[in-house]
């Protein structure tokens, strides 16, 4: 994924700030590797869709559902289609 510098900026000072359960997989992946999710509205909120959404540290259910409270994976699906 071809990603501006202005970005990478952003997605490091998100990284500093946050505790990753997977080690940062989807960054060291070049995202690559990452978690599937649907933008919900007008980008406001991030529905993941993995079988295991359930049992995610980020996942907090909502209704049917579970949002992606992930910082990095919500900022990666915001400014980046895949």
């Amino acid at each position: 994924m071809l990603i501006a510098q202005a970005n990478k900026e952003q997605i490091e000072q998100i990284i500093k700030e946050m505790d990753c359960p997977r080690d940062f997989e989807c960054y060291k992946s070049d995202f690559e590797n990452l978690c599937d999710v649907g933008i919900v509205g007008d980008a406001k909120m991030v529905e993941c869709i993995e079988e295991d959404a359930h049992t995610c540290t980020f996942g907090v259910p909502f209704g049917r559902g579970v949002l992606c409270k992930c910082p990095l994976r919500n900022y990666i699906a915001k400014h980046f289609t895949r």
